[in-house]
């Protein structure tokens, strides 16, 4: 039963991924989600279902439009196939349970949401807010059918926290840190929390500990200045990744 879902959960994350290439795109350019039809950005011919196979028509094509020869971007894939891993190490977490589905939507968003932040250094609103909203609607009503009512006050709790706590950040750092963080920061806590206070612990304390390296890195590369913007969002991430799948073992080891 477990491995049947986990394997379901990776065919569904091939297709979600496809769906996430086209917010990631379109979101940050001001363009509908579904409309119009998904079209090759240099000669504007309309992508034939066939070639908008996850990852197999990118392969197929040879990484190239089909009808003018302009290179198509590694990053389609990449989310299509990392949607399908993130998708099926989410469901071996988690486990068959009602709260399933809304671990793999927070997954979702928060993938969106990371690549958006790569790319453009900001977490748009169009995104965050109505993906938290859908994702407590979720997780409440599958802790309800768990038995698991109160852990969603626990996540909420969590969440507030956070959201707090990247607050000060923010307020402290004057203009260093970005508050589309903070209020990301919320979403996170609200499923680390959901899933133990341990978890949320280890999360915050790996996405400043990732954060960390991963500015000193650029800065000892020159790939960053001290004064440039680092997006965050993608270190808060690994952060609560961390804190889900391994957060009780790892604070079982380090509090003691």
């Amino acid at each position: 039963m477990h491995g049947m879902v986990i394997v379901g959960a990776a065919v569904a994350g091939l297709l979600v991924g496809s769906f996430l290439n086209v917010v990631a795109y379109r979101i940050p350019a001001g363009i509908k989600v579904t409309t119009p039809p998904s079209a090759c950005p240099s000669c504007g011919h309309r992508i034939r279902p066939y070639d908008n196979i996850p990852v197999i028509s990118w392969l197929w094509l040879r990484r190239r439009c089909r009808d003018c020869r302009a290179p198509i971007s590694i990053r389609y894939p990449l989310v299509e196939a990392g949607t399908a891993v993130l998708f099926a190490l989410t469901a071996a977490v988690i486990g068959p349970s009602w709260v399933l589905p809304a671990f793999l939507w927070f997954a979702a968003v928060v993938e969106v949401l990371v690549v958006i932040d790569l790319a453009h250094k900001r977490i748009p609103n169009r995104i965050l807010y109505p993906g938290t909203i859908v994702a407590l609607v979720l997780l409440t009503a599958g802790a309800v059918a768990e038995g698991e009512a109160s852990a969603v006050l626990r996540g909420l709790a969590g969440g507030a926290g956070y959201f707090g706590l990247l607050l000060l950040v923010a307020i402290i750092a004057r203009g260093g840190f970005g508050f589309g963080d903070v209020k990301l920061a919320f979403l996170l806590g609200l499923f680390a929390a959901f899933r133990s206070w341990e978890a949320l612990f280890v999360s915050v304390v790996m996405a400043f500990l990732v954060g960390g390296l991963i500015s000193v890195g650029l800065l000892l590369a020159r790939r960053a200045g001290r004064r440039d913007t680092i997006p965050f969002g993608p270190a808060l991430a690994v952060g609560v990744a961390i804190g889900i799948a391994a957060g009780g073992p790892i604070a079982a080891w380090y509090l003691p």
